[in-house]
């Protein structure tokens, strides 16, 4: 698989909008190596990919590899789960612009519902549950920019 203009511009486009400063990512006989000027932030870590895979067969670790270097600690309450990002991307509530929300706060979840979409380079990606329960607070609002590992919906477990 090759890489298009357009997917490096939507690759740019992430970047940007993230909080790194630094992407690199090979595919087949293709490396792209994307940098910006970090400024007085503190560096970020960012682990390089190598694979002849398509993007879309990765597994969500190495389809986003991007990492903090020092994540905050968050201390929750053990019967709350937090549905983070599993990759980098734009995030919906909704499977199409106006129609209902997949989740909202006080639905009832089961480990397989979908409770958002995760959109990257034009590819949709499911975030599931994963516990069962009931919505708490949805985190990130609809449209913007989830980080790998970010915290989206929390969900207080039942039983």
């Amino acid at each position: 698989m090759s890489l298009t203009a357009a997917d490096v511009e939507e690759i740019m486009r992430l970047v940007e909008q993230s909080g790194f400063d630094e992407l690199e990512l090979e595919m087949g006989g293709t490396k792209l190596t994307l940098r910006r000027d970090a400024g007085d932030k503190p560096p970020r870590h960012i682990t390089p990919v190598s694979t002849d895979a398509p993007l879309e067969k990765l597994p969500a670790a190495a389809a986003a590899p991007v990492t903090a270097a020092a994540a905050p600690a968050r201390v929750l309450d053990p019967n709350i789960h937090e549905v983070v990002a599993p990759l980098l991307g734009t995030f919906y509530h909704s499977p199409k612009p106006g129609s209902a929300p997949f989740v909202q706060v006080g639905t009832e979840v089961e480990e397989d519902t979908i409770v958002g979409i995760i959109e990257v380079m034009k590819l949709m990606n499911s975030v599931r549950a994963n516990v069962r329960g009931t919505v708490t607070e949805i985190l990130v609002a609809d449209g913007t920019l989830a980080e790998y590992g970010e915290p989206l919906v929390r969900i207080r477990k039942s039983g």
